[in-house]
This record gives C-alpha cells, sequence and structure tokens, in this order.
C-alpha cells in the first residue's frame, strides 16, 4: 500500500512539471521587426488609408547645380582714359546707379592742358584759314606762287587733324567741345555710369591716383543674367536648346525661377562635364551673380507606378512602403524612389515583388513606423 502512494505522488509531481512546461513553452504573440499590428481602436484614431498603387505618366528629372553669371557685355569696368586722382565718388558695393549718372570726379593738370591745347589750336585756326583762301585766290589767279600755296594748305590741313584729334580726346573724357571757352576751363572731370545696375565692386579710394589702366569700379547690369549650369558629359543627350528648366536655391527650395537653355558649351572639362548656359524668363533682384543654384531639368515622361508622399517612410537611410499582410497587419518593404511629381512618387521594388496585386498603406505610413519602433524599444 505504501509502494501505491509513493508511485501516486509521483504521478502527480511529474504531471505538474509537464503542465509548467507547456505554459512556458506557449510563445507571446509579438510582431517581426518589419511587421506591425494595430488593434480596431489604434486603426481607428490613426486614419490609415490603404489600397492599390497606380500607374501614372510621370516626368524623369535631371538634377543639376551651377551658379548665376552675368554675361560679359552686362559688365563694365569703370576706368579713366587719362589717369588723374579720385577726388570724390559716394558709391558703395551693392548700391543701385542709373545710366548717366555721376558715379565719381577725377582731377589733375593734363585736362587743364589738354583744354588749354584746344582753345589754343582752335584760335590759331582762323588766321591759317583766312591765309590758305587768301593763297588759294592768288594761286588761281596766278598771282602767288605755289609753293607758298602749297605751304599754306599744309599748315590749314594739318591745323584741321590737330583740333579734330583734340576734340575726340575731350571727348573721351566727358568734356563737349562745343561748349568749351576760355571762361570754363575745368581742372576736373565727372565720370558717368553707362548702364542701369548695381556696383559690383568699389576697387580705389579717394585721393589716390589712377592710371588708365586701373579699374575703378566694376558695375553690372542684372538684365540679362545667366544662369550657368554644370552638366556631365553623360548626360548631355538629355538636353537640348531650348529646353525649360526649373531653378532653386537651398535657402528657398520652394520658389521655382523658370530658365531656358540657351547655349550648350562645346568644351568637356577634365572632370568630364560641360557648361550650359540659361536664361531666366523673368529678372528677380534677389537673383546675385555669384549665388549658387539647383535646377531641374524635365527630360522624358514615362509611366510608372507610383505612390502618394505620405505612403512612403524614410528608415536608417533608406526608403520603405508598408504593405498590408492581413487585417490591421502591415509590413514594412524596402523600394526604391525615383520620380517625384505633384505629390506622387515613383517606387521600385529590389525584389520581384508583384505591385499590381498588393495593398498598400496610401496615407499615415510614418504611424506605423512610429508604432513599430515603439513596440522594438518596449520589448
Amino acid at each position: 500500500m505504501k509502494n501505491y502512494i509513493i508511485i501516486a505522488i509521483i504521478c502527480i509531481v511529474f504531471t505538474a512539471c509537464s503542465n509548467n512546461k507547456k505554459t512556458e513553452d506557449i510563445p507571446a504573440e509579438t510582431t517581426s521587426e518589419t511587421t506591425v499590428e494595430l488593434t480596431d481602436a489604434q486603426l481607428k484614431k490613426s486614419e490609415i488609408q490603404t489600397g492599390k498603387i497606380e500607374q501614372r505618366s510621370i516626368s524623369s528629372l535631371l538634377k543639376v547645380n551651377g551658379k548665376i553669371e552675368v554675361p560679359p557685355q552686362n559688365m563694365v569696368s569703370v576706368s579713366v582714359p587719362m589717369g588723374g586722382y579720385l577726388k570724390s565718388t559716394k558709391l558703395l558695393a551693392g548700391m543701385h546707379i542709373s545710366k548717366g549718372e555721376v558715379i565719381a570726379t577725377i582731377e589733375d593738370q593734363q585736362y587743364i592742358q589738354l583744354q588749354q591745347d584746344y582753345l589754343m589750336a582752335k584760335a590759331h585756326f582762323t588766321s591759317i584759314e583766312a591765309e590758305y583762301f587768301r593763297q588759294k585766290e592768288l594761286n588761281q589767279s596766278k598771282a602767288g606762287s605755289d609753293k607758298v600755296y602749297q605751304a599754306a594748305q599744309t599748315e590749314y590741313i594739318s591745323q584741321k587733324v590737330l583740333i579734330k584729334s583734340l576734340e575726340e580726346k575731350l571727348k573721351l573724357i566727358g568734356i563737349n567741345p562745343d561748349n568749351l571757352n576760355e571762361n570754363n576751363i575745368s581742372r576736373s572731370v565727372n565720370i558717368h555710369s553707362t548702364i542701369d545696375g548695381f556696383v559690383s565692386q568699389v576697387k580705389q579710394n579717394i585721393g589716390k591716383y589712377v592710371t588708365p589702366t586701373d579699374v575703378l569700379f566694376e558695375l553690372v547690369n542684372p538684365s540679362d543674367i545667366h544662369l550657368q549650369l554644370t552638366v556631365f558629359e553623360k548626360d548631355l543627350y538629355k538636353i537640348s536648346i531650348g529646353q525649360q528648366i526649373f531653378a532653386y536655391n537651398n535657402t528657398q527650395p520652394d520658389k521655382k525661377y523658370r530658365c531656358e537653355i540657351i547655349l550648350i558649351g562645346k568644351d568637356v572639362s577634365p572632370e568630364r562635364t560641360v557648361q550650359v548656359q540659361c536664361h531666366f524668363e523673368q529678372y528677380d533682384k534677389s537673383l546675385i551673380p555669384g549665388m549658387y543654384m539647383n535646377a531641374e531639368v524635365e527630360v522624358a515622361t514615362n509611366t510608372a507606378f507610383v505612390i502618394p508622399n505620405d505612403g512612403l517612410v524614410r528608415f536608417e537611410g533608406k526608403q520603405y512602403v508598408y504593405i498590408e499582410t492581413e487585417d490591421k497587419k502591415y509590413k514594412m518593404q524596402e523600394v526604391t524612389t525615383q520620380n517625384n511629381e505633384n505629390g506622387f512618387t515613383q517606387i521600385t521594388f529590389a525584389d520581384s515583388t508583384d505591385m499590381k496585386n498588393k495593398i498598400f498603406v496610401l496615407k499615415g505610413a510614418y504611424t506605423l513606423l512610429m508604432k513599430m519602433k515603439n513596440t522594438a524599444e518596449e520589448e
């Protein structure tokens, strides 16, 4: 009887242990690192929308960069043809200037000498001209010698050449010979702006002597600024003259400037790039020469699978979408993104996943990502 009791106790203990082991082996309901499951309440609060993705016509974009340049014909280096001392100027870099505006005053004694030479040459010309015509009449009537007439003619022509050359020198420094007389000789001349635009650089200070080769100011006419893009040799076949592009800078990426390709360079750099010149359709004062710009060139239109941007998430440097595998259960799938247009992004899968028959999360993908990350942290 005692043996039966012992055997019974052993059986009870064994059974209890077996039951405990079975309890430990039953796994808790968990989700994998790429799968997330929602409750009915969570789904209702998430505003997640699902559906099949569609094929759309989407433009293929070539993204390039460059900077704003000013054509040589729109840049003016101001210098003084005869040199002199910079007497005055009010210019500062960035200042707006108007065509014809006085931008500096130059002073030097050579201006006095030039005006003196001109007025004296004109005064001498009166008597030389009278003598020439007198000798001409005498020669025609055979009352004067040919030698005297020829000498008078030579002096007459020489004096006319001298006066003409002095007139041109005066015009060169901005003095009108017709208005010059003995009462308005000046030791200084004014320098006038030849364009409407702004001051790019001020290179000399007041009181400095400048030579004809010295540049006083750099002026820019911004009405015809260009965008100079750098395009790789391998992408040249995608662009052509007349093609439309949209440029933007990093500070205001949403503000796009429409441009047109007007010239494609014929020289390939050692880095295998070519310079492409583009013209802004409308000038904007915020566009400053030297400013770096990004640009998008629409090069082709093709049909591809696209997903709304709200259905796309970026995680650990990669792009993902969520596919509904079961009711309220979603699996994260890595994709490759390409073109983006009008709130849709072109996607392709790394594997040969059949996209037509899958149910995708079209809105609220980041909600699932946050839920997945929170679940991983709790575990």
